[in-house]
């Protein structure tokens, strides 16, 4: 069914956007390296047999002829704040589905606040942050949640065993650090809340072997955006490792290294949501390699999806509520580890 279709990949040629071009083509798509890096596309297409197309985003006509005839569009080009609205905009006009791999809260706001009724009018489908940070914690949260319709508060902690971040995070960190200054975000009592305190140093019993880990609370990243927009959760609370948070503060940690052939680094990570209401606890976990390498099949699975009408609503949305969560998370068996605990009542 997929054999043929073309995919228009915006910043293909970045850490994130190679991995996404292969996985892919896996499937049986056509990908479109698109960007406004020409040399960097070249090699690409190159490598991949594939026509790349120059394409950036202060150029509509220029994404306009990167999405023509692409049956998607998924923007893996950083820093999200400048590309976004302008491929949002292009795949609007091309009447064709919009994903990206958004890991920066203030794109993701942006998006949900300015499209979502334009998207719902134009039975358009844009799905935000469909990527390791953002899609995989709001599956695991929906999944967890099970028959509740509502909790009182959802918690999703990160246990990484090191962040080399690539050089687009590093430029999207950036971004949002300029964008927010010296304040943080924290999502309680179902608003937004800047803070000027540090975040809080804290413990969290990851399951075994991982065990008690030291994390940083309020580690505030895309669940958070993405959660709250489906479910009725007042409080979203995620944590981090502390050595991943010192690996990706440090201005001298070097950028991700491969070490198997797909490209993936030796990096493993370990998920853990957890919701709770009423004294009752829920909690759903996914384990594996490289934060970078499984957006790939996140965002390609999503699509995939959304071609062939597996989805339940349109407009802007996150991944669990456009989604069926846990027939989702057990398609992705191949790429982690699964844990779907059983159920308070």
């Amino acid at each position: 069914m997929t054999s043929g279709q073309q995919v228009a990949v915006f910043g293909a040629y970045g850490h994130t956007g190679r991995f996404v071009v292969a996985e892919l083509a896996a499937r049986g798509y056509v990908p479109v390296p698109s960007g406004r890096n020409a040399r960097a596309l070249r090699e690409l297409a190159e490598q991949h047999g594939l026509e790349a197309r120059v394409a950036s985003a202060e150029d509509a006509e220029s994404l306009d002829r990167a999405l023509a005839d692409a049956v998607a569009v998924i923007n893996c080009a950083g820093p999200f704040a400048t590309t976004t609205g302008p491929v949002i905009e292009a795949a609007l006009r091309a009447k064709i589905p919009y994903l990206d791999v958004a890991a920066e809260l203030e794109a993701n706001l942006d998006t949900f606040a300015h499209y979502q009724e334009r998207a719902r009018d134009a039975g358009a489908v844009i799905v935000p942050a469909m990527a390791f940070f953002g899609g995989l914690g709001d599956l695991l949260v929906t999944a967890a949640m099970g028959d509740w319709t509502a909790a009182d508060e959802a918690h999703i902690a990160y246990a990484l065993s090191s962040w080399h971040p690539s050089a687009g995070t590093r430029l999207s960190g950036a971004v949002s650090r300029e964008r927010r200054g010296d304040v943080r975000l924290r999502y309680s009592g179902g608003r937004w809340e800047r803070r000027t305190d540090a975040a809080p140093a804290l413990r969290w019993t990851f399951p075994e072997p991982t065990g008690v880990r030291e994390v940083i609370g309020e580690f505030t990243m895309a669940d958070v955006v993405t959660v709250p927009q489906h479910l009725s959760i007042p409080d979203v609370t995620t944590y981090m490792t502390v050595e991943a948070v010192r690996d990706v503060a440090a201005a001298d940690t070097p950028a991700p290294a491969a070490a198997d052939r797909s490209g993936r680094s030796d990096q493993t990570f370990l998920v853990d949501a957890v919701v709770r209401s009423g004294g009752v606890e829920r909690r759903a976990t996914a384990g594996g390699q490289d934060i970078y390498a499984v957006t790939a099949p996140l965002v390609a699975e999503a699509l995939e999806r959304v071609l062939t009408g597996r989805t339940k609503t349109v407009g802007v949305a996150s991944a669990g509520e456009i989604f069926d969560a846990p027939d989702f998370l057990h398609a992705l068996a191949p790429y982690i580890a699964l844990d779907l605990h059983p159920q308070g009542a």
